[in-house]
């Protein structure tokens, strides 16, 4: 588990770096070498000053320990800096790649309604001549250099040069909505990007997601992912610094335990040879070890006795009790 956690910990510090790294190579971007030189010396010092002070903590004198801790700080702030860099430069991107489209398209809908508005303009002249011809046709005047068709005759070529110019409108009217639907294609694919992002806002703010709202929700997102991202790493590295100081306070409390075992295995054994020693003058033991009943060699008693080889005190008159 220690050395999952040691991994996992380094793993997410080294993606906050590179996205860190980007980021400010993206703010400095005149010195984008330099930035990435100091943002992997800074990112390691950061990991190594963290591991040490959990390790020295209370040994570390007072105002070295209060600065670590706000270098570390201060470095975390900088890492998340880097990565809202990072991440609101490749939300830009994509929003250049892509395109918002929305003004273009107003802009297009604006042109339509003003080429309607021509074609509307030159049928009102037109019904204008329809009402003088079939004016004169209601006063039975349809024949003679006055009437309705000689008037018809002399509308043509007003006719011909108004209805030239709805067909005319009609065309680029035609051309304006297929260069609008060639945006919204890319409007769409924009708002399939940024969909999630748009019923985040529109749960958030009870209202129709705009960009305004749009770009906000993404802020905040970046904020929200930036605030668990190195500060994570951080402490999962803290973490395995705990988890192998466990083990270790625990290896230790075991080697304590089997000490103190062997200590009165010891005084055991002591013990056992000074009650043997309290019973006979001589009792042997083999290696400085424990042993048994049946190795217990009596070489000497009290005067007037001896000990036969079955391990009997007796007299000289063979009489005796086993003393073993």
């Amino acid at each position: 588990m220690i050395l999952l956690t040691l991994l996992v910990a380094i793993a997410i510090s080294g993606v906050a770096a590179w996205y860190s790294i980007l980021g400010l190579m993206a703010i400095f971007s005149a010195a984008a070498i330099p930035i990435a030189i100091m943002g992997v010396v800074l990112e390691i010092g950061k990991l190594v000053t963290a591991s040490w002070l959990y390790q020295n903590w209370k040994r570390v004198p007072l105002l070295l320990r209060n600065y670590l801790t706000g270098a570390v700080i201060v470095l975390m702030f900088i890492t998340s800096m880097g990565i809202f860099g990072f991440l609101s430069k490749a939300h830009i991107d994509q929003t250049l790649l892509t395109g918002d489209n929305t003004l273009l398209i107003e802009q297009i809908d604006n042109r339509i309604s003003r080429e309607q508005r021509n074609i509307d303009d030159a049928e009102k002249v037109i019904s204008t001549l329809d009402q003088q011809v079939q004016t004169l046709i209601n006063y039975d005047r349809i024949r003679g250099p006055e009437g309705a068709l000689a008037t018809r005759e002399k509308q043509k070529e007003e006719r011909d040069e108004l209805n030239k110019i709805i067909n005319n409108t009609y065309t680029r009217i035609n051309d304006l909505q297929n260069e609008k639907l060639s945006y919204e294609k890319e409007q769409l694919e924009l708002e399939a990007d940024v969909g999630p992002i748009r019923y985040i806002a529109e749960f958030v703010y009870r209202d129709k997601a705009t960009k305004e709202v749009l770009e906000e929700a993404v802020r905040w997102v970046i904020i929200v992912i930036i605030f668990v991202f190195d500060p994570l790493a951080v402490l999962l590295l803290i973490a395995a610094n705990m988890t192998w100081k466990f083990k270790q306070d625990e290896r230790l409390l075991n080697q304590q335990k089997k000490e103190q075992n062997k200590k009165r295995e010891r005084w055991r054994r002591l013990k056992r040879r000074r009650e043997y020693r309290k019973n006979s003058n001589a009792v042997v033991f083999k290696n400085n070890q424990a042993v048994e009943d049946s190795e217990v060699v009596v070489q000497k008693k009290t005067k007037g006795t001896y000990i036969d080889k079955d391990g009997f005190q007796r007299k000289h008159d063979h009489s005796g009790t086993k003393i073993k």
